[in-house]
């Protein structure tokens, strides 16, 4: 039976529970992606306000857009946490859960009877992921996680804005996510490693050090030349020309990876093979030397002409281009379209909403279909009576 032929099967993680007690976005992005590829995920949240993003805007009809974002496939069950109620029915649902993750200050949980050691009595192959500012074995452990300030603090800032202005931050959140999606691995590995030897694990995971990893050749090239990387603005710092240009009727962007390309795109596309020639521009060695001479001569070609046509002309070529379009053009465009990169869930108070899908596309154990974010507390009578027999 070939892969096209086969049944489809249950998502990858059906069977498997996840007890979420985080908030905000690194650890409920995390939980949303393992929700996504089909664990049952209970999130827990405060009787008074739940998650903190529900008071974040923009809203529509009261409801927060940014909980919106990153809470389908989850069911939410309302629990006051600092009562001794609340903690009992922690405990009782944790018997029943593979995976807890949370993002508590340092000795919260702990002060509730909620903490890694307590919960492993009552499930001892329990998976516990814990995600923290600057993590939970470190001097700065006490201290609160915030993205803003960990691309600040961990170099990101340092390396984003134009050349003569202020250091500048990324516009989503991206040591949030991308902590979240090292949180999704690492659980994945050890539910794997579970499935081994029997046992769980504690993970430990903090956004300064995913904002460290995510600097990725920047980091290799500090490390390896010792000198301090510069911003470039829309610029590349290792390849030319990498970089937003002007035409006609507006700014595309221009990826040039090899000297093959730029020789086309002098030859070919813009017609001015002498630009190619010219012996400070024939290799990317010398292109990055000869930056400040190369662009303004590249620019003057591609003003003669519109977006449209200069696009039409440099994909025919096979040169990396693109238009920069804005969000709402991107999730409308025909790529996003054919991808179903946007699904439309029904929404217990919103009726039908336009949510960003899951990029994750596979044929055997297809991610699960959205469901709406939860409203606060949706869940808590039809978990506990599954679950415990309340």
């Amino acid at each position: 039976m070939t892969s096209s032929t086969a049944p489809r099967r249950r998502p990858a993680l059906d069977g498997i529970r996840i007890l979420d007690l985080s908030r905000v976005l690194a650890g409920p992005w995390c939980t949303m992606v393992l929700g996504d590829l089909g664990a049952d995920v209970i999130k827990i949240e405060n009787p008074q306000g739940g998650d903190d993003t529900r008071g974040w805007g923009p809203y529509k009809d009261g409801e927060s857009a940014y909980y919106l974002c990153t809470n389908r496939n989850k069911r939410s069950v309302a629990l006051d946490l600092a009562s001794p109620e609340g903690q009992a029915t922690v405990r009782a649902l944790v018997a029943h859960c593979d995976v807890v993750v949370e993002n508590f200050k340092a000795g919260a949980l702990e002060r509730f009877g909620l903490d890694r050691a307590s919960l492993e009595k009552i499930r001892p192959d329990l998976i516990w992921c814990s995600i923290s500012g600057y993590g939970r074995q470190s001097p700065l452990a006490d201290r609160a996680g915030y993205d803003y300030v960990v691309q600040a603090e961990g170099g990101l800032m340092s390396i984003t804005g134009e050349p003569a202005g202020e250091p500048m931050k990324v516009g989503v959140a991206v040591a949030d996510l991308f902590t979240g999606m090292y949180a999704v691995q690492a659980i994945l590995a050890a539910l794997i490693a579970r499935r081994n030897d029997g046992q769980g694990q504690n993970i430990d995971l903090a956004l300064f050090d995913c904002q460290l990893t995510m600097l990725a050749n920047v980091a290799s090239a500090t490390l390896v030349t010792g000198q301090e990387p510069q911003r470039f603005g829309n610029a590349h710092a290792s390849v030319v020309p990498y970089q937003v240009l002007p035409v006609r009727d507006g700014e595309i962007v221009l990826a040039v990876g090899n000297d093959r390309q730029f020789k086309l795109l002098c030859d070919n596309v813009l017609q001015r093979p002498e630009i190619a020639a010219d012996a400070r521009f024939t290799t990317n060695r010398g292109r990055l030397e000869h930056r400040d001479a190369l662009i303004p001569l590249l620019s003057e070609a591609l003003r003669t002409r519109d977006a449209a046509d200069w696009l039409e002309r440099l994909s025919s070529a096979g040169i990396p281009c693109g238009q920069v379009r804005s969000v709402g053009a991107a999730l409308a465009s025909p790529e996003a379209q054919a991808r179903g990169m946007v699904s439309v869930v029904q929404h217990p108070k919103l009726g039908p909403v336009s949510l960003v899908s899951s990029p994750i596309h596979m044929d055997g154990t297809p991610v699960r279909v959205p469901s709406a974010p939860p409203m606060l507390g949706e869940h808590t009578e039809a978990v506990l009576r599954e679950l415990l027999g309340r």
